[in-house]
């Protein structure tokens, strides 16, 4: 099948089986696929035959093109050469600076210098799940300079217009809106073009791009097995009895779905992984495996991927496959399916338990394959952008989403799954920068949810996030602490959970440091809590705050530089998205500093501040009490007397271990034990913090963990019968609020 070959969109077996030739034999006989019984095909209409647009377009700078080296002619030339005719533009319309297309006039193919512009057009019009989007990609040299996305629409035939939503790069070069796309077609890939005309941004430009594949990206595949291991990579579509009644039935290769999904797809040589025991396979072992066996294996971004089918992980039978290749700096390059774990299982009274497992295994390779390619769970997409998340899909039909975690279970899953991505997946594999999906490229999870979030058409809430200073600057080594508030904007009392902004489970925080991937941040904890219901009349506002310098990632915002933070939540359905907020961390303003940074940014310190103290961390402990010792006047300081602090303040139980008890004797010689509390020394150490400059104090805590730290003080004081004291600190912390503005919390 040729680039120029038509395409039916509900064509299930595009890609027979013995098309694959010795690909095929050789995944029969040596990976242990299990044989696809064929169907006949069934017939194609002959007419009307429908030639697709869609696919790759290039424009290279016509003025740029070497001008070959003239050849010597024989003497005498008796007669003048007769001039070739060069094939004209279509006419520029109105206002529009035509280009002419050149392409043809060469067909050499130089080196051209750094400073050749050429650009790439994705076209998705139809052919295979359509998007009705087009994309595009601006080069200088080799360097990307902007990509740019737009939705069309039709204006008539072989036309569309559309509105650019997304741009990426150096965005002031490429000031244009709207385009209008006109398509020439042809059964001749050399005559294909795709007229592109710009406006907006008080400019407009033509380009005309010719025609270079059907297909937007090309990819590589090997698939590779442990020899106790069974590989599937191909299926019949219609051995299992639960199936969608509109599908037709044939064989599907693991290539086919790829390339149904816009990828020109290569299969390598595949190998057969010998093994001598049956142990199970760790993360380290796989990732080592892939260097060994993988035939392009390169610590570079490629379009490329290695499979491997092993039989066991090391988690254990629940574990069906993972994307292993998080090691090192180029991420996305091998995944692993476990041939025998719980995919292998089908369930009891099943009608054909043999094709359920051989559809598992296929479905699950698909899966694992498709985080390769940067793609989230259906449910997770809110998880995985530093701009605005992409909307949860739990329902979703697709490849990306686990079929016992819809309605009705695998079963339903299954009856309505037609063997695809789903459309928000569709787009980000096809017209993503090049960057987010190749592998090896931007690590998992980056840039992911880059579309628009299901934003509610009247939106009932506001979530705003703030830094509560007057530059939103922080001090090297100070602790990043942000202030969120959700306000009722609808105009009636609403009902909303009462822990809304301190349940970090429902919260999804995304921080990007200028030049670095995104990162969600992760707390140390999640909490399941008892809902509890609270009304919010309109107008009104509920407060909460967030430590985010550290959680399970690490110390996300440690580095001195420029971060964009956003936060969203989901209320009643849809997503309420924060304003991105943009702050800077400092750098470091001398030796003691630095000095106590290589102690601060651990694991163990971070733990302590984000659970207000520790009775058990003592490395963490001395990390914050060197940074007191050494610099008491910073903000840093105010936050390290507070961790230190709070423990004093109440009993606090710990785990009694005697030093020789061997581990069968824990249970019997260990035993939770009370330290009683030190009030006055805690009370004096929260004083300090809280009080010596109660204005910073509230700045750098934040106003809600000011009242908060403030009103710990007080019952604490009120606990120890000294009441006038507690009043004292309340009447302090009152005075404070109002005059820093936060009359919400005085």
């Amino acid at each position: 099948m040729t680039d120029d070959s038509f395409d039916v969109s509900g064509d299930i077996f595009e890609e027979p089986v013995e098309a694959l030739g010795e690909e095929a034999e050789f995944a029969e006989a040596d990976l242990g696929i299990q044989p696809v019984p064929l169907q006949p095909r069934q017939p194609l209409p002959l007419w009307p035959i429908f030639v697709t647009v869609s696919g790759l377009y290039e424009w290279n700078q016509p003025y740029l093109r070497p001008t070959p080296i003239p050849r010597p002619l024989p003497l005498p030339i008796e007669r003048d050469p007769i001039p070739i005719p060069r094939p004209q533009p279509d006419p520029s319309p109105v206002g529009l600076e035509a280009e002419a297309d050149d392409g043809a006039e060469a067909s050499l193919s130089p080196i051209y210098p750094w400073w050749f512009q050429r650009e790439q057009l994705r076209l998705d019009v139809d052919g295979s799940h359509p998007q009705m989007q087009v994309s595009g990609t601006v080069y200088s040299g080799f360097a990307t300079r902007v990509h740019w996305i737009a939705n069309l629409s039709p204006a008539g035939r072989n036309r569309w217009t559309g509105t650019i939503w997304y741009k990426d790069g150096n965005t002031s070069s490429f000031p244009f809106t709207n385009v209008v796309v006109t398509t020439t077609r042809s059964w001749i890939s050399s005559q294909k073009r795709a007229t592109v005309d710009f406006t907006g941004g008080g400019a407009s430009r033509r380009r005309i791009f010719r025609f270079k594949s059907r297909y937007f990206h090309p990819v590589e595949f090997e698939f590779d097995r442990v020899s106790n291991a069974t590989a599937v990579t191909q299926i019949n579509t219609c051995d299992h009895p639960n199936r969608p009644a509109s599908m037709g039935c044939g064989p599907l290769s693991i290539e086919t779905v790829f390339r149904r999904s816009g990828f020109d797809v290569k299969r390598s040589g595949d190998n057969v992984i010998p093994i001598g025991s049956t142990g199970t396979w760790s993360d380290a072992e796989m990732h080592d495996a892939m260097q060994t066996y993988w035939s392009r294996f390169a610590n570079r971004p490629q379009w490329a991927m290695w499979v491997l089918f092993a039989r066991l992980h090391d988690a254990g039978s629940n574990l069906g496959g993972i994307m292993f290749d998080d090691i090192g700096p180029n991420h996305r390059q091998g995944t692993a399916i476990f041939s025998h774990s719980f995919i292998s299982n089908a369930p009891t009274g099943d009608p054909n338990s043999a094709a359920w497992v051989r559809r598992m295994r296929f479905w699950t390779a698909v899966h694992e394959m498709g985080h390769g390619f940067n793609l989230a769970h259906s449910w997770q997409k809110a998880l995985g952008s530093p701009w605005i998340p992409l909307a949860n899909e739990p329902e979703a039909r697709s490849f990306m989403n686990y079929p016992y975690f819809v309605s009705g279970g695998q079963t339903s899953f299954f009856s309505d799954f037609e063997y695809r991505f789903s459309d928000n997946e569709l787009t980000f594999m096809r017209h993503a920068p090049e960057r987010f999906v190749q592998m090896g490229n931007a690590d998992w999870f980056d840039d992911h949810g880059f579309q628009q979030a299901e934003i509610s058409p009247e939106p009932a809430y506001q979530l705003d996030v703030s830094v509560n200073r007057d530059q939103p600057i922080f001090d090297f080594l100070e602790p990043v602490v942000l202030e969120l508030r959700l306000t009722n904007i609808s105009g009636e009392p609403k009902i909303v959970a009462s822990d809304l902004l301190d349940d970090y489970e429902h919260l999804t925080v995304i921080l990007k440091k200028n030049g670095k991937p995104a990162r969600q941040w992760t707390p140390f904890a999640t909490y399941c809590r008892e809902p509890d219901k609270v009304v919010l009349n309109a107008g009104e506002s509920r407060y909460g705050s967030l430590f985010v310098s550290a959680g399970l990632n690490g110390w996300d915002m440690a580095e001195p530089g420029i971060y964009t933070v956003q936060i969203a939540t989901e209320i009643d359905g849809f997503d309420v998205v924060s304003a991105p907020i943009q702050l800077r961390v400092a750098p470091p303003q001398g030796y003691d500093e630095e000095y106590v940074a290589q102690d601060v940014f651990n694991e163990d310190p971070g733990r302590v501040m984000a659970f207000d103290g520790s009775m058990a961390l003592e490395s963490g402990n001395a990390a914050w009490q060197e940074l007191v010792d050494r610099l008491p006047k910073s903000k840093a300081a105010v936050h390290a007397r507070i961790c230190l602090a709070k423990p004093l303040i109440r009993d606090f139980k710990v785990l009694d271990i005697e030093e020789d008890a061997s581990t069968a004797e824990l249970t019997e010689r260990s035993a939770f034990k009370e330290i009683s509390a030190k009030v006055e020394e805690g009370a004096e150490q929260l004083n300090k913090a809280l009080f010596d400059n109660a204005e910073r104090a509230a700045k750098t805590l934040g106003y809600v963990d000011f009242k908060y730290y403030t009103d710990s003080l007080a019952s604490s004081l009120s606990g120890a019968k000294s009441k006038t004291a507690a009043k004292s600190v309340k009447d302090k912390a009152g005075r404070c609020l109002k005059r820093v503005g936060a009359t919400y919390l005085a």
